[in-house]
């Protein structure tokens, strides 16, 4: 008896090892190539390069340089056209961008829900501009329609905030496609935000995490409003937060 009990030790301790060694999943920051100087990370991991259905993890990074998984698996959406690169993406596809972007603001028809994010509590009035044609209000929010405005106000190259009142009533913006937030000021003139630093335009506008729609999205990333708000409420600038998004066979170099 004292024999099987010796080895029932010997193969408990023998699978302690192996599960300690186990591999980590794809998912994990550690396995990705462009988290940077992250302390958090947000990591949209899609089912395949056609599919809509995704699954979204949060990340924090110890003080010991390990991280640890915040919420566990949270079911997403993405784009209804699956996923491109970012940098072949052409605006309107319906395909979400594949790679890793910073995340510095919020906004919601709601209001602030606690987020330390900078947040914009959106009304009636407010559009993200997305014409191609005036790169200096690229992929902006804006505040208002001003009649002395540079930017088209057409639906291939605006979105209205109040259109989509379930989805935007908390969001995080995905920077995507945006100008750095330093570079953006206010034209009263105009009566618009405009940026010093223009991006390439055409790619797209107003790429969002928010919440969950009937189904698919045009190319933001989607979650329920419980995972939502949860997101919000945790992430943190000071620790520049990143989302790395794309379908599982392209992740470890997104």
């Amino acid at each position: 008896m004292r024999i099987v009990a010796l080895l029932i030790a010997l193969l408990s301790v023998a699978g302690t090892g192996l599960a300690a060694c186990a591999p980590l999943p794809a998912s994990h920051p550690s396995n990705l190539a462009h988290v940077g100087n992250a302390r958090q990370m947000l990591v949209a991991v899609g089912n395949s390069r056609t599919s809509s259905y995704a699954t979204l993890y949060a990340y924090e990074k110890n003080a010991d340089g390990s991280w640890r998984d915040v919420f566990g698996a949270m079911p997403a959406r993405v784009g209804y056209n699956g996923w491109h690169w970012a940098a072949q993406r052409v605006q309107n596809d319906g395909s979400s961008p594949a790679g890793t972007f910073s995340m510095t603001t919020a906004f919601g028809l709601s209001a602030n829900p606690g987020t330390r994010l900078a947040y914009r509590h959106s009304d009636g009035d407010d559009y993200w501009s997305g014409d191609p044609r005036d790169p200096r209000t690229y992929n902006l929010y804006q505040t208002s329609v001003s009649p002395r405005r540079t930017w088209r106000l057409t639906d291939a190259t605006t979105e209205r905030v109040a259109s989509y009142p379930t989805q935007y009533a908390y969001a995080a913006v995905i920077n995507a496609y945006r100008p750095p937030d330093a570079s953006i000021t206010y034209n009263a003139a105009r009566g618009q935000y405009e940026t010093s630093q223009p991006t390439a335009t055409g790619h797209g506008f107003s790429i969002f995490l928010h919440i969950n729609g009937r189904g698919s999205t045009a190319g933001c990333v989607s979650v329920d409003q419980a995972n939502m708000l949860r997101i919000l409420r945790w992430v943190d600038p000071a620790k520049a937060p990143r989302i790395t998004m794309a379908p599982s066979e392209w992740l470890a170099t997104a």
